[in-house]
């Protein structure tokens, strides 16, 4: 058996609370379709005892470990479960995957600290938008915007890995109020959430309470 088949093989395990960013690397493994063990664990107390801090220092969830192999951070488990298992089809061809990789890193970065600001209630000086990497929030939406208009999914035609992660985003940015409600993230939204593993996550998550 060579290394890939070994680590497709390998126990896969998940480490999540149902009130946590936990639901976007529940719907990518529902994506996925492999079989998982779920281990929810408590805010303030089994997420920051040492046997967890061995797996996320950070002591947040989500995180999975496959095998040996440990990843944390929301959109590094997605682009990882793509990669390692393949026959999901939920990354494009290496030399396709200019776009998947741009647009999944961009909500992981800009995005992410865009909203977070504005959830906050911190706005950006003009003088302080070129030490952000983001700039400012007109522009990451705009930006996002485009993204949506350009076609059905984030990286073309086909679902992937990159709508899972951009996709939570945008529905939890409109749910709290961080992201504006826009026509095209709210048709893009209706799309992806019909999506049965979308749906059984939805369930799963829902079935756990606060855990």
């Amino acid at each position: 058996m060579g290394l890939g088949a070994k680590l497709v093989s390998a126990q896969l395990t998940f480490y999540t609370n149902p009130r946590s960013r936990g639901r976007i690397a529940r719907w990518m493994l529902e994506e996925v379709g492999q079989p998982y063990e779920t281990v929810i664990l408590e805010y303030g107390g089994s997420m920051k005892e040492p046997e967890y801090m061995s797996i996320n220092p950070m002591g947040k969830v989500p995180s999975i470990r496959h095998g040996e192999v440990r990843v944390t951070e929301c959109a590094a488990i997605c682009a990882y479960l793509a990669d390692a298992f393949p026959k999901a089809g939920l990354a494009p061809p290496l030399e396709d995957r200019g776009t998947y990789y741009r647009w999944l890193f961009f909500a992981a970065g800009p995005v992410e600290a865009a909203t977070t600001n504005r959830s906050l209630g911190f706005e950006l000086t003009s003088e302080q938008e070129s030490m952000a990497g983001y700039g400012n929030y007109g522009r990451v939406l705009a930006t996002l915007e485009g993204i949506f208009a350009a076609g059905p999914y984030i990286a073309g035609d086909s679902f992937t890995a990159a709508d899972v992660y951009v996709g939570s985003q945008v529905m939890w940015g409109m749910s709290f109020g961080s992201i504006e409600r826009r026509p095209v993230f709210e048709d893009y939204v209706r799309r992806v959430q019909k999506r049965e593993a979308y749906v059984r996550a939805q369930e799963l998550d829902g079935s756990m309470g606060s855990g």
